[in-house]
């Protein structure tokens, strides 16, 4: 098959998957492609704003039943789930450590272009996008999780593993939920979405696509 059919026909073949096959489990060879796709994301400026928690304790996806009201046939069923993390402002303003650390151990970058690079994001993020709150900042680089999960998805979808996002949920409970667990600081992050994976339950129908015709989402200007 041509490499872009068949990029299409993974596109076609994904939907949002509600209850999957208790009985199929993803494996771990296959699971740790997705998560390598996420990590591989591209992120505004390369900050790489994210962590992966991947839930499989039982008892902890019932209790994330109670505050994730969106996920309640996701959670008992999928193989695996995900509850992708956004770090807050404490770690992304342009004087924190972790943007310091991501310039200098992670990015490689020599000690002068470090400066020039952090200083540069200070001014984006003051004078271009006007992230000069805590919350505006942290809504900006939950967007950047977005990328990880739609690469994450589809690159599942192509080697027919479905998968289902999930906003569903009451972010601030489920937080609390995660800290009082020991899973995350919520000084540090955030939720910013959740997301199962796994093989479609066989009483599942997929309905066929409806999508706007290309002419209604694309405008050329030439």
């Amino acid at each position: 098959m041509d490499k872009k059919e068949e990029i299409l026909k993974a596109f076609n073949f994904r939907f949002a998957c509600k209850s999957f096959d208790t009985e199929k489990k993803i494996s771990d060879q296959d699971f740790a492609f997705i998560l390598e796709t996420g990590r591989l994301s591209p992120s505004s400026f390369g900050w790489e704003p994210w962590q992966f928690v991947v839930v499989q304790n039982t008892e902890l996806r019932e209790k994330l039943k109670a505050v994730a009201w969106g996920a309640k046939g996701q959670l008992p069923t999928a193989s695996h789930f995900m509850v992708l993390l956004t770090r807050k402002a404490v770690d992304t303003k342009a004087s924190s450590d972790y943007i310091k650390y991501m310039a200098s151990d992670i990015q490689e970058l020599p000690t002068d272009i470090v400066s020039m690079k952090i200083d540069f994001y200070d001014k984006f993020i003051k004078n271009d996008f006007d992230l000069t709150s805590d919350r505006k900042l942290f809504d900006w680089a939950s967007r950047q999780t977005y990328i990880s999960l739609a690469n994450m998805m589809s690159a599942a979808a192509q080697i027919g593993i479905d998968s289902c996002p999930i906003e569903g949920f009451n972010r601030e409970k489920a937080e609390a939920l995660l800290e009082q667990e020991g899973i995350i600081d919520s000084k540090e992050f955030g939720i910013s979405v959740m997301a199962a994976f796994g093989y479609r339950a066989s009483d599942v129908h997929m309905h066929s696509k409806t999508r706007q015709p290309i002419d209604k989402v694309v405008k050329w200007v030439n």
